[in-house]
């Protein structure tokens, strides 16, 4: 099932839309739909690694990736938007 929907999006936004359907991507409604799936697994992710930072166990030889991770996911999700 699907839902039409009405939005504004700026115009640079808007450019790149329709450059992406023309270069054989989709139609619009593709491209939309693929940034939007992206962005529902870049917030999945998001949470997973907050879920996994707050359970660290320190026997496990992990925690030095654990540690980096808590201290740059900041800098990691700014770095994917």
């Amino acid at each position: 099932m699907s839902v039409q929907m009405t939005i504004r999006v700026d115009d640079d936004l808007a450019a790149f839309v329709d450059e992406a359907a023309k270069a054989g991507e989709g139609s619009r409604a593709d491209v939309i739909n693929r940034a939007i799936k992206r962005e529902m697994r870049r917030r999945a992710a998001q949470l997973d690694a907050q879920i996994y930072a707050s359970s660290a166990d320190p026997d496990l030889e992990s925690d030095a990736y654990t540690a980096w991770a808590v201290h740059n996911v900041g800098q990691v999700w700014s770095d994917l938007n």
